[in-house]
């Protein structure tokens, strides 16, 4: 049957089958989409569960933390002198040295020395081979035995004829030639003399003395050697006490130094090691008179006396020239000193006897400036309070704290005195401080410190 002449009903019933599937599946994937939806919010809840839990865990965790101790070093503000320095690279020279070289040829016997001994001046180091000089000595005195006879001679002579010339026998001629002669052999007689001295400097000069007084060196030439005048190196000797420190500051420093030198007429200089350790003391002598165009520096010298040898020879030393000595300085370690959005400030450890235990504190200070590895402070502390130079990253205020005793670097512990207490352990005392009179312990500059070669200075807004 073909479509135009089929009846309505079957027409109808032919175009409503086809849309049952059309409407089912759209169902179902209206259901697939709340389905994934809620599982979508499932999963999104229970991430923020997870993450409200996790943030809840954390900050119970940081409570409980923040309510244990922390354990921290401290050590005690202190008042001590303390000298105001400017830093600079030194080096160590001999105060004299001598390159001893011989001054007549020959071969050089065995030497009269032991190589690093101390010599004196005057001291006999070395000996050429005298016995060609002395054959020498020998020539120049038959000469004059010679010419003196020769003189003799001719002043016999010149007597005869002049009696003859007086008595009218010769003529004046003959007697004033005899006179000559007589003349002639005074003269070779002088030169023989002073052949003499100098066949005699040269003996002298095969024995070689030491110039000065200081320590030998290694030998550069062996026995047996032909040495050649003026010539050849024979030994180099350093005289080590006293002993002389080279260094240099900035032209801008300079005129400070050179009122201080002229007011005072002395300024302590200070050498120390590149561990800080404190090397000797001395004086400085003078500066150049003349300023580097290269680098805008002048050299000045300093001079040490080097009782114990302490320094050496082209030796670099750190050097202090101390300025100024403050005698009643308060000074607490570089490392308690904290900067923050209002200054400097330091963590001070308040200690409680009733309770047994130590709270933290943030104090501002006023920083006057930093020497080395101490601080000094105008204001802001009193001396003994303890301050807290390790640890204090993990401080706040009001922060329970376990308290010891910082320790220096190498040494015994920084310091005794009253200290928090805190779970049984005992806080800082006042760190060591050195002896007026003998100078020891002033702190070293560390290195690589002060790079432009001053002190440095903090000044607390």
């Amino acid at each position: 049957m073909s479509i135009e002449g089929a009846p309505e009903s079957y027409l109808a019933a032919d175009s409503i089958e086809p849309q049952h599937p059309a409407h089912k599946s759209s169902w179902v994937r209206i259901v697939v989409y709340l389905v994934l939806i809620t599982a979508l919010g499932l999963i999104i809840w229970q991430i923020y569960k997870n993450q409200k839990q996790n943030a809840a865990n954390s900050a119970s965790q940081a409570a409980a933390l923040m309510g244990r101790p922390v354990p921290v070093q401290v050590t005690a503000a202190a008042e001590r002198p303390m000298p105001i320095f400017l830093t600079a690279l030194g080096t160590v020279t001999p105060y004299m040295s001598v390159t001893v070289k011989a001054r007549v040829s020959g071969e050089l016997e065995p030497v009269k020395f032991t190589e690093g001994q101390q010599v004196k001046q005057g001291e006999t180091i070395l000996v050429i081979d005298p016995s060609p000089y002395k054959a020498a000595l020998d020539q120049a005195k038959g000469n004059l035995a010679h010419d003196q006879a020769l003189l003799k001679n001719a002043q016999a002579e010149f007597a005869r004829y002049k009696a003859l010339y007086d008595a009218g026998v010769v003529s004046k001629e003959a007697m004033e030639a005899d006179e000559a002669a007589q003349g002639q052999y005074q003269g070779a007689i002088e030169a023989d003399k002073a052949a003499i001295e100098a066949a005699q400097l040269q003996l002298n000069w095969c024995t070689i003395q030491s110039p000065i007084s200081g320590k030998i060196g290694l030998r550069l030439v062996d026995p047996g050697n032909i040495i050649t005048a003026n010539t050849t190196n024979l030994v180099v000797i350093n005289q080590f006490q006293p002993i002389a420190v080279y260094f240099t500051l900035p032209e801008d420093e300079l005129p400070q130094v050179l009122g201080k030198l002229a007011a005072e007429k002395r300024l302590v200089v200070e050498a120390y090691d590149q561990d800080t350790q404190k090397l000797a003391s001395g004086l400085l002598l003078t500066a150049d008179n003349q300023i580097d165009t290269t680098t805008g520096t002048d050299k000045l010298k300093a001079v040490f006396d080097n009782q114990d040898q302490a320094l050496f020879p082209n030796q670099f030393v750190n050097i202090h020239l101390v300025m100024e000595e403050r005698p009643n300085a308060l000074v607490v370690p570089s490392a308690a000193i904290q900067s923050g959005l209002q200054g400097s400030f330091v963590w001070v450890i308040d200690s409680d006897a009733a309770k047994k235990s130590s709270t933290a504190r943030m104090q501002p200070v006023k920083v006057a400036l930093a020497e080395g590895q101490v601080t000094i402070l105008e204001s802001g502390l009193q001396a003994g309070q303890n301050v807290v130079v390790d640890g204090a990253d993990r401080l706040r205020p009001g922060q329970t704290v376990i308290a010891s005793v910082a320790r220096q670097r190498g040494g015994p512990a920084a310091g005794q005195g009253a200290a928090g207490q805190g779970a049984g352990q005992s806080g800082g005392g006042p760190f060591a401080a050195p002896s007026a009179a003998s100078g020891q312990g002033r702190p070293g500059a560390p290195a690589g410190g002060f790079g432009n070669g001053k002190h440095q200075k903090k000044e607390q807004k």
